[in-house]
């Protein structure tokens, strides 16, 4: 992605809540991507730009959401679990974890489509339609559980989470994608 002057800068392993945050933003770029796609091809022919836009989001989806989905699950949310806002954070993160299961569900399903497409140069009317459902579902789903952690769970984390948490959660962050980097502690 080219940077633009005045683009605000991403967040990095110092700032894993912001990294985090950024996430969600290429989530949501890279999900609308996928949803125009589906509208706009209808399981058609795809031209050389739009293969490639199918082919970068389903890697996307493929790679980066599971470590995304690692770095809430397994390092943020336990945290914040053991924290201050304990109680009150485990309502929201029980909702969080169960939009984590359905959403993984409906991403396999969009990857086996659209790694059909890509393989056939095609859909079957059938198929093109269930892509398209899914992907408006999982808008729907991300809408609401991105609002939730951007406006609630990660404000609440930045207040309760000591520093040495942020740290290890970076520190986890990093390690899960082969990153190697000194303790900031």
């Amino acid at each position: 992605m080219p940077v633009q002057i005045g683009q605000k800068r991403q967040a990095d392993f110092n700032d894993p809540i912001g990294m985090l945050s950024d996430c969600h933003r290429r989530i949501e770029d890279f999900l609308a991507a996928l949803l125009a796609l589906a509208r706009r091809q209808k399981g058609g022919t795809l031209d050389d730009g739009a293969r490639a836009s199918l082919a970068s989001a389903l890697e996307y989806f493929r790679h980066s959401g599971p470590r995304h989905t690692a770095d809430e699950e397994e390092s943020l949310f336990p945290r914040m679990q053991n924290s201050e806002a304990g109680a009150e954070a485990l309502r929201s993160i029980e909702a969080l974890h169960a939009d984590h299961v359905v959403a993984d569900r409906a991403h396999a399903e969009i990857d086996t489509l659209g790694t059909r497409w890509l393989h056939d140069g095609q859909l079957s009317e059938g198929d093109a339609a269930r892509m398209a459902g899914l992907l408006e579902e999982l808008s729907g789903l991300y809408e609401h559980h991105i609002g939730v952690e951007d406006r609630e769970v990660f404000p609440t984390a930045a207040r309760v989470l000591t520093a040495d948490h942020i740290a290890s959660i970076g520190e986890e962050m990093a390690r899960r994608r082969g990153v190697r980097r000194a303790p900031t502690r």
